[in-house]
């Protein structure tokens, strides 16, 4: 999913639109863009992330059946695209409702060409524009989704160092993890994040291995892919170590019964 999709924000202004109800304008330049309705004008990035999360990706979302108190959701805000001609920034333009009190986390999608030069001020430039997305209301993390390949990986480390610099230190950073980089690949070690998400779906070669090595109760080699898990509701896994918080993705609009749906699937993995 997060191997295919997109991320982030440009600006912050509320307005009412109902007596209850904020509106969040992603792109006031974009006037055809969509908001996300929210009950609430934010909650403390301090507070930590549900240990339930669903991702809602770019389409209309409906969520506020969740308990705000048990579940979060991750959005993907919008994507960053890098080529030849530069930087260029897709805010999210699909509306996403959640109840009041729902801890957000704001995913920003990085996407690069081949052959884009990839340098200091780029990541800069990035990281600045996923440092908008902690500033939304209810945010309490960020996360980056960025399939960086090993020529990559010097920029991908610049970028989170400047985003780390550029956040609040209360504000932690999430991002996707490829399975080969918590299990074989130390590329991570010394990275400014607090979670590596392992992408335990869409994987591909390698997949048939990767589900036996879970099977066989082994764990990740990296240390921060050891806190979460990331999952799709249409593939099955038979064993998940336990105690990690998991993030869901649907290849389908979200409904009460789906997410009843998975929160059955996970009680009997576990």
């Amino acid at each position: 999913m997060f191997r295919y999709a997109a991320t982030a924000i440009i600006g912050v202004l509320l307005a009412p639109l109902f007596s209850e109800t904020q509106v969040l304008p992603w792109n006031n330049s974009c006037p055809h863009s969509h908001p996300v309705h929210a009950d609430t004008q934010g909650v403390s990035a301090a507070q930590s992330v549900p240990s339930l999360v669903l991702w809602a990706w770019e389409r209309p979302e409906d969520l506020r059946f969740l308990d705000p108190t048990k579940e979060g959701v991750a959005f993907l805000a919008g994507t960053v695209r890098l080529g030849p001609k530069g930087m260029s920034y897709r805010p999210r333009l699909q509306p996403l409702q959640v109840s009041r009190e729902t801890k957000l986390v704001a995913v920003v999608r990085i996407e690069t060409a081949a052959d884009v030069a990839l340098d200091q001020e780029t990541a800069t430039r990035v990281a600045r524009e996923i440092a908008q997305t902690g500033r939304l209301p209810a945010v309490v993390a960020v996360q980056v989704d960025f399939d960086a390949t090993a020529s990559e990986r010097a920029f991908y480390r610049e970028l989170l160092v400047e985003l780390r610099q550029q956040l609040p230190p209360s504000m932690p950073i999430s991002i996707t993890a490829l399975t080969s980089w918590c299990i074989g690949d130390r590329w991570m070690k010394g990275l400014p994040i607090d979670e590596a998400v392992p992408m335990l779906f869409r994987m591909g070669v390698g997949q048939t291995e990767i589900t036996n090595w879970m099977r066989s109760g082994h764990d990740f080699w990296e240390a921060a892919c050891r806190t979460s898990l990331g999952i799709s509701l249409d593939e099955r896994w038979p064993k998940l170590p336990a105690e990690r918080r998991v993030y869901a993705f649907s290849p389908s609009p979200w409904t009460k019964r789906s997410f009843e749906h998975l929160v059955g699937e996970l009680e009997a993995w576990r």
